[in-house]
C-alpha cells in the first residue's frame, strides 16, 4: 500500500479510518523494518494533522510536535505517541479544548499517549530541570500548526543543550550507567530488554544526544545497522505478543525469529547480541572522548596561562615498539608502519592491556585497514604478544573488544567467527561463548603462578570452548580446532599435543570429581591415562578452576574445589609413580661456548658474543622490513660470586628483556693448564624498545658491576624515580616454592612472578644474600609471566637442608613482594 492509499483510508480524520489503515499496514507482508516504521509514522502524522486542522483552522501561535521516539519516526506497532502541544500563551480554555480534541481520539484507540501542553518558555524550563524531557525535545519534529513556533523551540533547545553540555553530559552518562546496573548487558542476557539494557535502544539514543552536543561523536561504523536490527526485533516482538513490551522472553523468541525470517531463536539472539556489542563499544568510545574533552576544557585556561597562551603539546610516552601512550590511550607512534609490521596489532593490544589503557579506536581502525596478515606459523613475537594480552587480567576484555569491533580478532583467529556472540542457553552461564572464553583467560591470568607453563594455560583458556561453534560434542570438535590453531600460532608438536589434551578434557576433572567414586582406583587411573603427565595435570587443574569461575557463581564452590583438589592429588600420585624422577644429563658445550670459556679463563674477565636472530617474515617481505626479535647473548666468566645479579642488573640498565636464560658451570678442557671452572650463560634477550646496545658497552658495564664500581641498585632506583610506573592492572603476587624431589644434586627453587625490568636482578641479589650458590638456572618469559627455576646448593655443593630451602624460598618471595 502506498502512502496515498494510507491517506485515503483516513480522509474522515476519525479513529476508525486511521485504525483500519494502521491494521492493514501492520498485517500486510509487503513492508517490514524501516519502510514499515516510516509508513506508520507518516500515517500517524497525517491522521494527527487532520485532527489538528479540523480543530484549529487558524493555527497562529500554536503547533503540534512529535518528540522522543515518535519524533525520530521510530514507531513500532505498540509504541507510545509522544506529543507536545506548543502555544505562545494563547487563551488557556481554547488550548485545553484543542488538546481534548487531539488526545481523546488517541485514547479511544487504546494507544498509549505521553502528552504535554507548554509554552516555549515552559518547555525550556522543564527541559532544564528534567534530563529525560530535554532528550525527548532534541528529537522534536513539527506535525501541524505554526511552523515558526516549532522552529524557534527546536533552535532554543539545541542551543541550550550545547551550552549546557559540560553539565548535562555527565548526568546522561550517569543515567546510562544506572540503567545498565538495573537491566544488565543486552549482549549477554538470555531474556534481554531491547530498550533499557546496556547496548540497547536507550543507549543508541543517548549517542545521538552526545552527537547533537557537538562535544564528541560516536563511531559511525555499523551503528545505524545495529539500531535498525534492534528496532526490527522490537517490531516483531510487538506483533507476536500484541503488547508494548521490550523484553525478549524465552517463550517468544522462536516466534519472533520466524516473524523476522530467521532460522531459529539462537540466530535471533546472535543478531541482537551483535547489535548490542556495536552500540556498547560505540558508547564506551564516545563517553571516553566526552570525558577527555571535559578534562581538557577544565585544565586549558590554567595551562594557557602557564604557557603564555600557547597550545599545549600532548605528551607521548613509549609503551612498546610502535606504541605510545597519549592522553590516556594507547596510540600508534608516529614511526609505526602497520603495513610493514604484521605483529603491530597484537603488540599494541598487549601494551595497552598491560598498562590498563584503552586502545585508541583510530589506531585499531588504521591497523585493521593496513596491517598485513601474519605468516603461518606465527613468528615467536606474535605468539608472545598474544599471551601477554591474554595474561593481562581485566583490561584484556576492553582491548579485545576494541580489536573485535574492527574485525581484527576474526582475521587473527578465523575460528573465532563461529563462537562470536553465540548464546549459551544454560542458566549457569553468564556470558556468550566468546565472552566466556575471554573471561576464562582473565580468571586464568590470576592462576599463572600455579603452573609451570602459563602460556599454555592462557591459550587453553582462550580455546577450551572453541568447539561450541560446531555440531556434536564441543570438546571433541574443540580438540581438532585447538590442534590447528596451536600449530598456526607456532607452538611445537609437544605443546600442540598438550593444548589439544587440555581442550579435549577441560571438563574431565570437575565431572569426575563430582560424579564418580574417587576411592575407586579405576576412576583415578582413567583420569591419569587421559591426562598423561604431571605438568598437564597441573595445567588442567588451573584451567578447570578458571573455566568454572568464568561460567558463573553456580559453577564453582568450596565443595567443588575441594573435590577437584582431592582428585588431582590422587592422580598426581599415580603419575609420579609411573614417571620416576631422573635428572637430565647436562649437554656438552658447543665449540663456540668452549672457545668463550677458554678466553674468559685466559683473560680473567667476562667474554661475550651477540648473535642476532631475526624472525623470518613472509616470502614477499623485503629484507629490510624484518625487525630482529632479539639476540642470543653468550657470556663466559670465571666462576665467582655475584655473576647472576651483576649480569641481570646490567641488562636491566640497558633496557633488555630476558626471554630465556640458562646458567651452568662448565669444566675447562683437559689440555688447559688449570683445574678451574667457568660460568657459561646462554640467554636470549630483546630490547624493550629502540635498538640493541653494542656488545662492547655491555661488557664494560659487566666488568664494572663485577668489581663493584657500578652501583646497579642505585641506578635502577634513579631510573624508576624518573619514570614512575603507570597504574595498570594489579598482577598476582609472586610465588616462590621449593620443588620436592626435583633433583638429587641440588635444591630447585621455582619463581613465578610478573615479568618486569630488574626482576632477575632482584632474584639474583636475594639468592646472593641468602648465601646459596646457583648451580644452574632455567629462565623463561611467557607473555607477561616470568617462570624461573634455580638449582641451588650450599657452599659445599650439596643440596640445601629442607629447613634452609624453605627459609631461602620464603626470603626470596618476601624480597620480590617488597
Amino acid at each position: 500500500m502506498t502512502r496515498t492509499d494510507d491517506r485515503n483510508k483516513t480522509d474522515d480524520t476519525g479513529p476508525s479510518g486511521y485504525a483500519a489503515a494502521r491494521l492493514h499496514l501492520l498485517t500486510e507482508g509487503a513492508r517490514s523494518g524501516p519502510p514499515r516504521r516510516t509508513a506508520l509514522a507518516e500515517l500517524t502524522d497525517d491522521w494527527l494533522t487532520g485532527l489538528f486542522t479540523a480543530a484549529a483552522p487558524s493555527a497562529k501561535g500554536i503547533s503540534l510536535i512529535a518528540v522522543g521516539g515518535y519524533g525520530r519516526g521510530e514507531l513500532s506497532p505498540r509504541s507510545d505517541l509522544d506529543l507536545l502541544l506548543l502555544h505562545d500563551g494563547a487563551d488557556p480554555a481554547a488550548v485545553a479544548a484543542l488538546a481534548d480534541r487531539l488526545w481523546y481520539p488517541v485514547w479511544d484507540l487504546g494507544i498509549s499517549l505521553d502528552h504535554s501542553v507548554r509554552t516555549p518558555a515552559e518547555a525550556r524550563k522543564t527541559a532544564g530541570e528534567d534530563l529525560k524531557v530535554q532528550l525527548g525535545l532534541l528529537d522534536a519534529r513539527h506535525l501541524a500548526g505554526d511552523l515558526g513556533l516549532t522552529a524557534g523551540l527546536r533552535t532554543a533547545i539545541l542551543a541550550d543543550w550545547r551550552n549546557q553540555a559540560p553539565k548535562r553530559l555527565p548526568e546522561l552518562q550517569e543515567l546510562c550507567a544506572e540503567r545498565a546496573e538495573r537491566h544488565g548487558e543486552l549482549r549477554f542476557l538470555l531474556e534481554p530488554d531491547l530498550k533499557e539494557a546496556r547496548g540497547g535502544l536507550r543507549d543508541a539514543t543517548a549517542l545521538r544526544a552526545v552527537a547533537a552536543s557537538w562535544l564528541a561523536d560516536a563511531p559511525r561504523e555499523g551503528l545505524a545497522d545495529a539500531r535498525r536490527r534492534l528496532l526490527d526485533a522490537r517490531d516483531a516482538l510487538h506483533l507476536v505478543t500484541g503488547r508494548a513490551t521490550d523484553r525478549l522472553a524465552l517463550q517468544e523468541q522462536d516466534q519472533v525469529a520466524a516473524e523476522l525470517g530467521l532460522l531459529d531463536a539462537d540466530t535471533l539472539l546472535r543478531q541482537v547480541y551483535e547489535a548490542a556489542r556495536v552500540i556498547s563499544y560505540a558508547g564506551d568510545v564516545t563517553w571516553r572522548e566526552v570525558n577527555r574533552v571535559l578534562r581538557a576544557r577544565a585544565v586549558r585556561p590554567r595551562l594557557r596561562a602557564m604557557l603564555g597562551g600557547g597550545k599545549p603539546v600532548a605528551e607521548r610516552s613509549p609503551l612498546a615498539e610502535g606504541v605510545v601512550e597519549q592522553e590516556g590511550e594507547a596510540v600508534l607512534a608516529r614511526t609505526a608502519r602497520p603495513e610493514r609490521d604484521p605483529v603491530l596489532p597484537l603488540r599494541a593490544a598487549a601494551a595497552a592491556a598491560q598498562a590498563a589503557l584503552p586502545l585508541s579506536p583510530h589506531a585499531v581502525r588504521r591497523m585493521a585497514a593496513t596491517a598485513r596478515p601474519l605468516p603461518t606459523p606465527w613468528p615467536a613475537e606474535a605468539r608472545e604478544q598474544l599471551i601477554t594480552l591474554l595474561g593481562s587480567g581485566r583490561p584484556t576484555v576492553d582491548v579485545w573488544e576494541a580489536l573485535e569491533a574492527e574485525g581484527l580478532i576474526s582475521r587473527l583467529l578465523p575460528d573465532w567467527e563461529r563462537v562470536r556472540c553465540r548464546p549459551q542457553r544454560n542458566a549457569v552461564h553468564l556470558w556468550t561463548v566468546d565472552r566466556h572464553l575471554i573471561e576464562t583467560a582473565v580468571r586464568a591470568s590470576a592462576l599463572t603462578r600455579r603452573v609451570s607453563r602459563p602460556d599454555l594455560l592462557l591459550v587453553a583458556a582462550l580455546l577450551h570452548d572453541i568447539g561450541k561453534g560446531w555440531p556434536g560434542d564441543h570438546s571433541v570438535a574443540g580438540e581438532i580446532i585447538a590442534k590447528d590453531v596451536a600449530a598456526r600460532l607456532g607452538f611445537d608438536r609437544a605443546d600442540v599435543a598438550v593444548l589439544a589434551t587440555l581442550v579435549r578434557h577441560h571438563l574431565l576433572l570437575v565431572e569426575t570429581a563430582t560424579r564418580r567414586d574417587l576411592d575407586d582406583p579405576a576412576t583415578v587411573r582413567a583420569v591419569a591415562d587421559a591426562v598423561g603427565s604431571e605438568s598437564t595435570l597441573e595445567l588442567l587443574h588451573a584451567l578447570t578452576e578458571a573455566d568454572a569461575l568464568a561460567t558463573g557463581p553456580a559453577a564453582w564452590s568450596t565443595w567443588r574445589g575441594s573435590l577437584v583438589t582431592d582428585l588431582v592429588r590422587r592422580v598426581a600420585a599415580v603419575l609420579a609413580g609411573e614417571h620416576p624422577d631422573t635428572e637430565p644429563e647436562t649437554a656438552a658445550p658447543t665449540a663456540e661456548q668452549e672457545r668463550l670459556a677458554i678466553e674468559a679463563h685466559r683473560t680473567g674477565g667476562p667474554v661475550l658474543a651477540l648473535r642476532a636472530q631475526a624472525e623470518p617474515g613472509p616470502p614477499e617481505e623485503s629484507a629490510e622490513a624484518g625487525e630482529p626479535l632479539g639476540v642470543e647473548l653468550l657470556i663466559a666468566v670465571p666462576d665467582q660470586p655475584g655473576v647472576l645479579p651483576a649480569l641481570a642488573g646490567v641488562l636491566a640498565l640497558h633496557r633488555l628483556t630476558v626471554r630465556t636464560g640458562g646458567l651452568r658451570t662448565v669444566r675447562l678442557p683437559d689440555d688447559v693448564d688449570d683445574d678451574g671452572s667457568v660460568l657459561l650463560l646462554d640467554w636470549r634477550v630483546a630490547a624493550e624498545y629502540g635498538s640493541l646496545p653494542q656488545a662492547a658497552r655491555l661488557r664494560a658495564d659487566l666488568v664494572r658491576a663485577l668489581d663493584g664500581s657500578l652501583d646497579i641498585t642505585s641506578r635502577l632506583a634513579e631510573r624508576d624515580a624518573a619514570y614512575p610506573r603507570r597504574r595498570g592492572r594489579a598482577a598476582p603476587p609472586p610465588r616462590v616454592t621449593v620443588a620436592p624431589a626435583a633433583s638429587r644434586h641440588a635444591t630447585v627453587i621455582e619463581v613465578r612472578a610478573q615479568d618486569a625490568p630488574g626482576l632477575l636482578f632482584r632474584i639474583g641479589s636475594a639468592l646472593e644474600k641468602a648465601a646459596v650458590r646457583v648451580r644452574s638456572m632455567h629462565v623463561s618469559t611467557l607473555g607477561a609471566n616470568a617462570v624461573d627455576a634455580f638449582y641451588v646448593t650450599s657452599g659445599t655443593g650439596a643440596p640445601l637442608p629442607p629447613e634452609d630451602a624453605t627459609a631461602t624460598a620464603r626470603a626470596l618471595e618476601e624480597a620480590l613482594r617488597a
